[in-house]
């Protein structure tokens, strides 16, 4: 938004700086620009808002033509036309189509060119373009370019800014490209297909304040030469195939504040030199292979907000200097090999809102000091050989939005503090809980999501269960819950909030039969995934789930369910998998069902379906339909007898 702003006040300079200077001395529009112009017009395709509809043969193209602005010797300087614009108060979004015309190579005075978010624009930026050696804007980003970056751009030496964000363009940038770009700002070559090494020539654009490579192919270590633009502000090289160690060159970016490495293969530690990085306030590492320890250096970067180091190798103990990092607002680092304590320093991070330890190897208790963080919003645990026992008491003193202790070794029953707190995720599943679902689970109002799975609660669910307005999603599965599903089914919603979007009740002892209105519960009406498996439900697989229209994943495994197939199942027409094996349902299989169009998963093994499997397009094994000895045709034997 903030380069969305800065662009718009920079037109704005130059269109009054033209209209100014020009309105009564401007010559008439150069006959070759106006040619160039009027070409690039005749290879666009479609101009639904009419960008270009003032553009006439007519008429002088510095005086009338939109978005043409020309010195006073009759030259064009700013050429622009965007997509997304503001029109007086209102943003204006549109697109055009067609190619990119050679002839604009000809606008020899031209120093701003704005093409930016068309949408539609197709085809080779044309090597021509390196004729504009007066440009100093280019914004070509937010369109369907392809083909490589021409090698005449490395003429284009006075740019200041280059965007070419958001296309389909491919090849490597070429090495020397960037050679002579002395005075660039920013450049935005992310969202392409761009291939090869991050080029050594980077190094050489020592005014770059930003610079974004990031959702490429880009492959190699990153270039050591990264380090001597000290101007850097920005840096994002995330979501490429980036290898290698990270270069100890990156400690000399003394003004860096956003550091995006995310996404890559990079491997190693984190150099010590991270400690120049003095201005530091966002940095996302995650989803790499790096190795070793957090230097307790980090501790010295006093404007960081924000560590995202998730999915990674880490080794080590949490360094206890991160808690002199007093503006940290949020602390990712899940899947990792982390061990030993959680520092009692982290009490200190008062700005704190996310703190993400899961999925690593930490023990010991939880340090009481955590209790001070009375800005943390999302605390997760979870998959931590904590050893907990019972969640500490002091965890009612915070002002938890989503609290995640799956797999810590808690114990006995749930501590009744939770009924009034304002918790609105609660995963605490893969523990040793036991004892009834308590009444007052009823006065947890805010929750959207409850995961008590793997567990070992033993009652029916309380009536008081239906006060969950809010709660989404539901995981309550391999528990010895018993009793029927009404109060789970029936329970109220407040507009648009409470609908349901995933139910997993399996392995427990539920009874039923099912509701022959489950599918007509308004609280149902947006689910997504219903599992309902290994429960003694009994009864029949009733019609009315296939008025779940949003239902994509149903499970009714090993439910002793009898009857037929309903065929009003294939009216749920985004289910991708309808796994039904291990019940006593018999009939045919409907053809109405067995060919949905989004189907992929489908299992009816270990029935006693007959009669011929209908003639369909989805890859199913022949396991999926085993066990039923009366069901014949393809991918089972040949009928004999239909």
């Amino acid at each position: 938004m903030e380069n969305s702003n800065l662009r718009n006040i920079l037109l704005l300079i130059f269109h009054l700086f033209f209209f100014v200077n020009s309105a009564s001395k401007s010559k008439a529009c150069h006959a070759v620009d106006k040619e160039a112009l009027l070409n690039f017009k005749h290879q666009i395709t479609s101009d639904p808002s009419k960008l270009l509809n003032t553009w006439t043969p007519q008429t002088d193209c510095c005086q009338s033509w939109d978005g043409i602005s020309c010195d006073n010797s009759g030259r064009v300087v700013n050429f622009s036309r965007p997509g997304l614009f503001s029109d007086t108060d209102y943003p204006v979004d549109t697109s055009m189509s067609g190619t990119l015309s050679p002839f604009l190579g000809n606008l020899s005075f031209l120093e701003l060119l704005d093409l930016s978010d068309l949408k539609d624009i197709k085809g080779r930026i044309p090597s021509e373009f390196g004729k504009l050696s007066r440009l100093t804007y280019l914004f070509l980003d937010s369109n369907s370019l392809t083909g490589s970056i021409p090698v005449t751009f490395r003429y284009l030496y006075q740019l200041k800014k280059l965007y070419l964000s958001n296309n389909y363009i491919t090849g490597s940038v070429p090495p020397t490209l960037f050679e002579r770009f002395t005075s660039l700002s920013e450049l935005g070559l992310s969202g392409n297909q761009l291939s090869g090494w991050v080029p050594f020539s980077t190094g050489k654009m020592v005014s770059l304040v930003k610079l974004d490579f990031h959702g490429n192919n880009f492959s190699g270590s990153i270039p050591g030469t990264i380090g001597k633009l000290k101007n850097l502000v920005y840096l994002d090289l995330s979501e490429n195939q980036l290898s290698g160690t990270l270069p100890r060159s990156l400690g000399g970016l003394t003004k860096l504040v956003d550091l995006y490495l995310n996404g890559n293969q990079l491997t190693g530690s984190i150099p010590s030199s991270i400690t120049g990085l003095s201005s530091l306030q966002f940095v996302r590492l995650s989803e790499n292979e790096l190795t070793g320890s957090i230097p307790p250096g980090i501790g010295n970067l006093p404007l960081i907000r924000r560590l995202v180091f998730e999915n990674n190798k880490f080794t080590g103990k949490l360094p206890a200097t991160i808690g002199h990092l007093t503006a940290l607002t949020d602390i990712y680092f899940s899947n990792n090999q982390f061990t030993g304590k959680i520092p009692p320093s982290f009490g200190n991070l008062n700005n704190l809102q996310t703190l993400d330890l899961s999925r690593n190897q930490l023990s010991g208790q939880i340090p009481s000091h955590l209790s001070k963080l009375q800005n943390l919003q999302n605390l997760d645990l979870s998959l931590n050989p904590l050893g907990l026992e019972s969640i500490p008491d002091w965890f009612q003193k915070l002002n938890l939005f989503r609290l995640s202790l799956g797999k810590t070794g808690i114990k006995g029953q749930l501590p009744n503090w939770l009924a009034s707190t304002s918790i609105s995720t609660l995963d605490l599943s893969n523990n040793a809980l036991t004892g009834k679902l308590p009444s007052w689970i009823g006065n947890m109002t805010e929750l959207s999501s409850l995961n008590l799975s793997n567990n070992g609660f033993h009652s029916s669910i309380p009536d008081e269960f239906r006060n969950l307005s809010l709660l989404m999603d539901l995981d309550l599965h391999s528990n010895n819950f018993t009793g029927n599903l009404k109060p789970i089914f029936s329970k109220t919603f407040q507009f648009p909030l409470g609908y349901y979007n995933s139910i997993d009740l399996s392995y427990n002892m539920f009874s039923g039969p099912i509701d022959d209105d489950i599918g007509n519960e308004p609280v149902m009406a947006s689910v997504i995934s219903l599992i309902l498996s290994y429960n003694p439900l009994r009864g029949y697989i009733v019609k009315s789930l296939g008025n779940l229209s949003s239902l994509e994943v149903i499970k009714l495994v090993g439910n002793g369910l009898s009857g037929k197939i309903p065929l009003e199942i294939g009216n749920a027409k985004l289910l991708t998998t309808i796994i039904l094996s291990h019940n006593n349902l018999s009939g045919t299989i409907p053809r109405q069902v067995l060919n949905l169009k989004s189907l992929k998963n489908f299992d009816v093994s270990r029935n006693k379906l007959s009669g011929k499997i209908p003639p369909h397009k989805a890859t199913i094994p022949v396991s999926a339909f085993v066990g039923n000895p009366d069901l014949c045709g393809a991918p089972l034997p040949q009928c004999k007898h239909f």
